[in-house]
């Protein structure tokens, strides 16, 4: 098996459509911008497969999906919002010089939209297909994720459509991840006159924060990071109340459970001071074997072509826990997710597209 050498996409037509969905900037929790991202991606679904493109509503904000008919057989994953605020197009709107194409969401996820589509639209039969644009991705998929372990689960398949990893890597395996809030109470006293009236949330949070850190088990991949800090009112004033946020990446089930164990049994160091914990791992972890047998039949199509783990989580690492095949890394190639430098490589979206219809005909055969 090698590339689906029919295929034919127009890579202006594809600028086009990015172009579009770009323009319609969706930050993620803004309802109403994301009403217009979720039209606006629905149109271009709509206008490249026909059929119809249902609007389904969250309290997260609008998703999109698209059905092509027939027995479910290979999920597409996406997501329409991106991290950047109202605004950011007019400092840094939508351009495609020297190669690259940039502009907010362009690597993040929205080139990765538009190649999916276009790879399908190049194949007559879409039957067996299924699309699933999210509108929460950015913010935990807490609206969406029902949504996609049902769909996932019904289709048997999942290429996920987030950027590839560099050098145009598909992404094979990807860590768990989470946020954990530490929350210290303590008791306000006069930094002056009576400091040890005080119990200093300020100084147990420090305790905390060397007791979290030393979580971390590099070794087997394990991150915790102590990543945002706030205490204390006023400099006369023994700080009562303290927050440390926290991020963590774990590769298994295990580390997964014995840091949020953990975490669950944080323990003060100061007499009288609370520790409160919220939070957890919420996307599991994506292990290299849910995407062993995809990822074949994406080597068999364009040899050459790499697989890497990586540590960002996706909604792949939620339908890879169900047991559901998943490659992600399908989008495009380029970089700078989350950046003002993010960029698409345009030379590289034909052959991306090419290598979505591909798969889709490979999986409906069952190569």
């Amino acid at each position: 098996m090698t590339m689906h050498r029919t295929v034919q996409v127009n890579v202006d037509a594809m600028l086009e459509d990015l172009r579009t969905l770009v323009e319609v900037e969706s930050p993620s929790r803004d309802l109403d911008a994301l009403a217009v991202s979720a039209k606006a991606v629905a149109a271009v679904i709509e206008g490249r497969l026909g059929g119809r493109a249902s609007v389904v509503e969250s309290a997260a904000g609008p998703h999109v999906h698209w059905s092509g008919g027939g027995e479910p057989r290979v999920l597409f994953l996406g997501h329409h919002d991106t991290v950047f605020p109202l605004g950011t197009l007019e400092r840094r709107p939508f351009r495609v010089e020297d190669g690259h194409a940039t502009g907010p969401g362009v690597f993040d996820m929205l080139g990765g939209l538009v190649q999916a589509v276009h790879g399908l639209a190049a194949l007559e039969d879409r039957s067996g297909v299924e699309i699933l644009v999210t509108a929460d991705e950015e913010v935990g998929s807490h609206g969406s994720r029902a949504l996609i372990e049902e769909r996932a689960l019904a289709c048997g398949a999942v290429l996920v459509f987030e950027g590839a990893a560099d050098g145009g890597a598909l992404k094979t395996g990807r860590k768990g991840c989470g946020t954990f809030e530490v929350r210290i109470t303590g008791r306000a006293s006069h930094a002056g006159l009576e400091p040890e009236a005080g119990i200093n949330a300020l100084v147990e949070a420090a305790h905390q924060v060397l007791d979290i850190a030393a979580l971390a088990r590099p070794e087997v991949g394990t991150t915790v990071t102590p990543t945002v800090a706030s205490a204390g009112t006023l400099d006369n004033v023994v700080p009562a109340e303290a927050v440390v946020v926290v991020d963590v990446r774990v590769e298994s089930a295990a580390e997964k459970e014995r840091v949020e164990a953990a975490f669950a049994g944080l323990t003060p160091h100061l007499p009288g001071a609370v520790v409160t914990v919220r939070g957890g791992v919420g996307r599991p972890p994506m292990p290299e074997s849910a995407s062993d047998g995809l990822f074949a039949l994406a080597r068999r199509l364009l040899p050459g072509i790499e697989g890497r783990a990586v540590g960002g989580g996706s909604d792949g690492n939620f339908t890879a826990a169900l047991g559901v095949p998943t490659l992600d890394g399908l989008g495009a190639v380029g970089g700078g997710a989350h950046a003002d430098h993010e960029y698409l490589v345009v030379s590289s979206m034909a052959e991306r597209a090419a290598l979505v219809a591909g798969l889709v005909e490979a999986i409906r055969d069952g190569s």
